[in-house]
């Protein structure tokens, strides 16, 4: 094993995706390392499927997001869907130590949750947060006393938060990708943005 206090401390290199009106805010567990970015936004890696999804889902084509020409997605257009739709963007880890030098949430240790209530005090109209994947409802089921919902369900803080666990975008989570982008939109519809 080795020893965690020579590893290196990564903060979040994104800042709150948080655009006026949000009405959910999608939160991640930490971005990939920087050598799996195809852009300086959330969700960079090109082979997770949520700019996928979300291209499924408001633009009716899962490749709408991605410039398959440069094997990356384009940032300024994911950017401004986001803000269209109202969507908030975080990650539930603030600073973390990647154990096993991987993208794998299993070996991310997370050392500083982010500060969930002052962040939501910034987007007013937002009483919904989706996680995408088990890591990151564990966090935010920590920081907001609930129980972890079961995937694709919704549970509520008692300050009448809802809380929705997410199927995981990554390739590894083994579901198709149209079986997720029905589980999103069932949460995009909940807030009535899809």
């Amino acid at each position: 094993m080795e020893n965690n206090e020579n590893m290196i401390i990564e903060t979040h290199p994104f800042p709150p995706f948080l655009p006026e009106g949000a009405r959910v805010l999608m939160m991640g567990t930490f971005p990939p390392g920087e050598h799996r970015w195809s852009m300086n936004f959330y969700y960079p890696n090109p082979i997770n499927d949520y700019w996928r999804i979300c291209g499924m889902l408001f633009l009716g084509d899962k490749n709408a997001l991605y410039d398959a020409a440069t094997k990356s997605f384009r940032e300024d257009e994911c950017r401004k869907l986001m803000a269209e739709h109202h969507i908030a963007m975080h990650d539930t880890a603030r600073e973390v130590r990647r154990l096993k030098g991987n993208a794998s949430d299993k070996f991310l240790e997370i050392l500083k949750p982010v500060p969930l209530y002052e962040l939501l005090k910034e987007i007013p109209e937002c009483h919904t947060i989706a996680t995408t994947g088990e890591k990151a409802a564990d966090v935010i089921a920590e920081l907001t006393g609930t129980q972890r919902p079961k995937m694709g369900e919704m549970t509520e803080s008692s300050d009448g938060l809802r809380i929705w666990r997410m199927p995981s975008t990554s390739r590894a989570y083994p579901m198709k990708i149209e079986k997720k982008a029905e589980y999103y939109a069932e949460l995009f519809r909940s807030v009535g943005i899809l």
